[in-house]
């Protein structure tokens, strides 16, 4: 690992202007994605800025809104009984990923920022438009299995791995962002770039600007979600795909509303608004899904070995809504 400079900070302001105007330095949060991609030789920072002490791990509820602090850890949000009660598909999908010890180390904004897990970006023998920008992307023609089919571009085509932020894009969640220059609110829909020519580049945040917290809106009454994760095995592994899902249902049986969020398919949270319209109005049927859902996967562009995820996640997708717009009392319960 290369040798580093190492700072704590004692306030949002100090953490801020440590690392404003001085490109090499970049912030410590939980650690449990960035020291992993240092000790691979990916990311090769000059000094930490270690923001983990801060005051900003609160969680508080007020009128079905709720606030996550940035330094908030996976395991607390998790596990509040509010958010468990309000916001299920938020709790499953923490709770789908990674390890009990991580969970305990992991920040929210950590999460949101974690690096994609293509094995090109990882290992820097391999050219990869994304950590090394103009270098090519061997993933096309190489090993793309677990990469994406929407939203991605001829430079490149990793996804992002955060389940969390899956769930939070169905949730219409808000990101709070402070730099040396003032604060400034984004939807997290507006968060992430698409890849475009400059896949290096993945989220709005400016050099030095912090997250410091997320807030939820209240859902509607009635409403109930889902998070439905596959992998390739039961613990401790990223999505071949994933879906998040919030549904409410008018007192006639139709759809009043629908939000869908995808994983493991696209270089950020994929929201599938095509989808959510075509759903909107309408009773739930077999027939309606296939229909909203192929809607939406009309703009896919898989290669050969991640066609797959076409009609995985359309299938699992179908069946998770299937669970939601079911009459309440005799509802599946799907995880």
């Amino acid at each position: 690992m290369k040798p580093f400079a190492y700072q704590r900070a004692t306030s949002v302001d100090e953490a801020v202007l440590a690392v404003a105007g001085h490109p090499e330095t970049v912030y410590l949060a939980g650690g449990t994605n960035l020291v992993d991609l240092m000790k691979l030789g990916v990311s090769r920072p000059q000094a930490l800025v270690d923001i983990s002490r801060l005051p900003l791990d609160h969680l508080t509820h007020q009128d079905g809104h709720t606030v996550i602090g940035a330094m908030a850890t996976n395991a607390a949000v998790a596990g509040d009984p509010v958010i468990r009660a309000n916001f299920p598909v938020l709790s499953e999908s923490i709770l789908a990923g990674a390890s009990g010890q991580l969970r305990n180390s992991a920040s929210t904004a950590g999460n949101l920022l974690q690096k994609t897990r293509c094995a090109y970006f990882q290992d820097v023998s391999k050219p990869c438009n994304k950590r090394a920008p103009g270098s090519g992307c061997p993933a096309r023609a190489g090993a793309h299995r677990d990469l994406g089919i929407l939203g991605v571009s001829t430079s490149c085509i990793a996804t992002q791995p955060s389940d969390m932020a899956v769930a939070l894009s169905a949730l219409d969640t808000t990101v709070s962002l402070r730099s040396a220059t003032g604060e400034r609110t984004v939807k997290l829909q507006d968060f992430y770039v698409a890849p475009g020519t400059t896949p290096h580049r993945e989220t709005v945040l400016e050099h030095g600007e912090l997250i410091t917290q997320v807030a939820l809106p209240a859902l509607p009454e009635g409403a109930v979600s889902r998070y439905h994760k596959v992998r390739d095995r039961w613990s401790y592994a990223f999505a071949v795909i994933s879906v998040a899902a919030v549904v409410v249902m008018d007192a006639h049986g139709r759809i009043e509303q629908a939000r869908i969020a995808w994983g493991g398919v696209a270089p950020r949270p994929w929201r599938a608004l095509l989808a959510e319209a075509e759903l909107r109005g309408h009773k739930p049927s077999p027939e309606l899904f296939e229909r909203a859902l192929r809607a939406e996967l009309r703009h896919a562009t898989p290669l050969p070995q991640n066609e797959f995820k076409v009609d995985l996640v359309k299938d699992v997708t179908a069946g998770l809504l299937t669970d939601l717009a079911h009459p309440a009392g005799d509802r599946k319960v799907t995880r």
